[in-house]
């Protein structure tokens, strides 16, 4: 069990966060002439984020896809070992946008960079709505972050512990009764 000590983010500042991180990733749309762009979504924690970055993006065409990667099962703490599935549309020679709820060690990033150039897409970046720099255990970055934060777990607008407070309208920082250590 665990308890929300306080909330980090609000409705208003995460719908601010996104919409200054669609902002960025339009510039760079218009700018390099992209009309058809792929977003995929890491499931589970992304998908809020998702859909309203998204419903934000302004491309001719648009591709929403989804990609699991794992590393907690239904426990609070880190497996060591990331798998990656589910990703079920060709992105050969497409532009494609993953979009990660969470930057933590970036191990879970790291390898899905590799497992997805595999793939020989056109283009590809990845983007975070936080970033957790001081815990970086692997050579990633993302091409756009909506916020760097201290190391502390939080919870929320997707992102959860142990499968539970993914629904809350806001994020906030819980104190976990285990040791948890994110891999992402």
């Amino acid at each position: 069990m665990c308890r929300i000590k306080k909330i980090m983010f609000g409705e208003d500042e995460l719908k601010r966060i996104v919409s200054d991180l669609a902002d960025k990733i339009n510039s760079d749309i218009k700018r390099e002439g992209i009309e058809k762009l792929t977003l995929l979504c890491v499931l589970k924690g992304a998908a809020v984020f998702t859909s309203d970055l998204a419903r934000r993006l302004d491309v001719p065409d648009l591709r929403l896809e989804y990609i699991r990667a794992s590393s907690y099962g239904m426990g609070d703490v880190s497996r060591g070992k990331v798998e990656i599935n589910g990703l079920t549309s060709e992105i050969r020679g497409a532009d494609v946008l993953v979009v990660e709820d969470i930057i933590d060690t970036g191990r879970t990033l790291a390898q899905m960079r590799e497992y997805l150039k595999e793939k020989s897409p056109k283009s590809l970046r990845f983007c975070g709505l936080f970033d957790k720099p001081d815990r970086r255990a692997a050579d990633f970055e993302a091409d756009y972050i909506g916020v760097r934060i201290p190391d502390e777990f939080i919870v929320g607008y997707g992102l959860d512990y142990a499968e539970k407070f993914r629904h809350l309208p806001y994020v906030a920082v819980v104190e976990p009764s285990g040791a948890i250590e994110n891999d992402k």
